[in-house]
């Protein structure tokens, strides 16, 4: 058991960010899931502080808070304005001194390069779906289907929707030319898997550890192209996706196969540099164990698949927020040293 400091003795700082161009409602949500993980880490004893960015001015914003003294709870989605800025926060938190959850910005930038990612479970033997990037929209040399397609350097199913399963050269041809247009970046061209999937949460540094796994029961659906996560399937209450597909926690699993599911979640967290917490998307095949996508900055919130899976392995919301600021705690310049 890893040694804990007393909650009272952590200041942290609940540091999230609002972009001005959301609508009204999608601004309440985000406030309404930091009210609800600051009110646990405030029940817990931690002093809480919340700062709101709004802008690229992180070191305005946390000006009054010294990094010796202070975690930063990091639930930074993005910078306002900045494009796939996510990692840039880690980025301006690392240059100012400052120990905080979650990953560095290394990986959160890598996690948005999913040609450097698959080279890297490549080279590491983990088994992922055989892929190819397209530069151009000539798909003459890929020949599994059924495959798909997705934008190289997009996260949270951007671009990922029925019709980016495809079953011949034709389709593939036109999904590619979509997505070099659509979205100004190559294609990732997949052997589509279709098989179970799951989404795993993994947690910790020192010593890791996989959480429950939760499967995406997609009975519903007869269509091997319905048979997936799309973006609607995530963020649109009222689709399809979103309605149909149900979520099996814990996912049934035998004793195998759990423990090959713990090795490859394991596995890919460590190579591709996760810190803290994160999440794992995977599909069984024909007994093989395949990585989607990683995840090194997942949702948090009280009802995503993180929290849900924690909760189903008798880990309470604030219990699961405590553990991931103990985490941040052991790399602090001071406050490790009282431990």
């Amino acid at each position: 058991m890893l040694s804990e400091m007393a909650p009272t003795k952590i200041p942290v700082v609940l540091l999230y960010n609002i972009n001005p161009e959301w609508t009204e409602k999608e601004k309440e949500e985000v406030v309404r899931q930091t009210t609800e993980l600051g009110n646990a880490l405030r029940e817990t004893g931690y002093p809480l502080f919340t700062v709101c960015i709004q802008n690229d001015d992180i070191t305005s914003a946390l000006r009054d808070f010294d990094p010796d003294q202070y975690i930063i709870f990091n639930w930074c989605e993005d910078i306002p304005g900045v494009e796939r800025g996510e990692w840039l926060v880690a980025q301006k938190l690392e240059e100012l001194g400052y120990t905080f959850t979650g990953a560095a910005s290394a990986a959160l930038a890598l996690a948005y390069d999913k040609q450097k990612v698959k080279n890297l479970l490549d080279q590491a033997a983990i088994p992922t779906p055989a892929w190819r990037i397209f530069n151009a929209p000539d798909g003459q040399d890929w020949n599994i289907f059924p495959a798909i397609v997705k934008p190289q350097n997009e996260h949270c199913s951007a671009g990922i929707t029925p019709e980016s399963v495809v079953m011949n050269q034709e389709d593939l041809k036109k999904r590619i030319s979509f997505i070099l247009a659509q979205y100004s970046q190559p294609a990732l061209v997949e052997d589509f898997i279709d098989g179970r999937e799951f989404h795993v949460a993994v947690w910790g540094n020192e010593k890791i550890a996989v959480l429950p796994a939760a499967e995406m029961d997609f009975a519903s659906f007869g269509n091997i192209r319905d048979r997936l996560c799309s973006y609607e399937a995530k963020f649109i209450p009222g689709s399809q996706h979103y309605e149909e597909i149900k979520t099996l926690l814990p996912a049934p699993l035998s004793l195998e196969e759990k423990a090959a599911m713990e090795k490859v979640c394991i596995d890919a967290y460590r190579v591709t540099g996760c810190r803290d917490y994160a999440r794992m998307d995977i599909r069984l095949r024909d007994s093989i164990l395949y990585v989607l996508d990683v995840n090194p900055n997942a949702d948090i919130s009280s009802d995503a698949s993180m929290a849900c899976a924690a909760e189903t392995d008798g880990i309470t919301y604030a219990q699961m927020g405590s553990r991931i600021v103990q985490m941040a705690v052991r790399r602090h310049p001071v406050l490790s040293k009282t431990l």
